[in-house]
């Protein structure tokens, strides 16, 4: 691996990928990505998700230590967005290391 080596990343990795693993906070990051950068205030998140109160505010607190999630003030509103970079750094976890054994071994070479 390149950029995921450590052990300080591959413990980020596990343990951001262990947050989404609540069918509640993949809704809730899915409908932040949907939102877009100015994303939206908490409350509308959560008729949206069909989340709310304290529950709400568990899962959010589990995306925002993540990095997933950010929150600001705006005005009397929090106001809940993607890191969408964060995101995309996720992403190419994932793909990062496609196909390098295959690449390795050379195309079209069969074992």
């Amino acid at each position: 691996m390149k950029q995921y080596d450590s052990l300080p990343a591959l413990t980020h990795a596990a343990t951001v990928f262990a947050a989404l693993g609540s069918e509640q906070r993949l809704s809730i990051l899915r409908r932040l990505v949907r939102a877009g950068p100015e994303g939206m205030p908490i409350g509308q998140l959560g008729q949206d998700v069909g989340v709310t109160g304290s529950v709400l505010t568990h899962h959010l607190k589990q995306l925002v230590s993540t990095g997933l999630v950010q929150q600001r003030r705006d005005g009397r509103r929090v106001l809940c967005s993607v890191d969408h970079d964060a995101v995309e750094g996720l992403s190419r976890f994932l793909v990062e290391e496609c196909c390098a054994d295959t690449r390795a071994r050379g195309f079209g070479e069969t074992r």
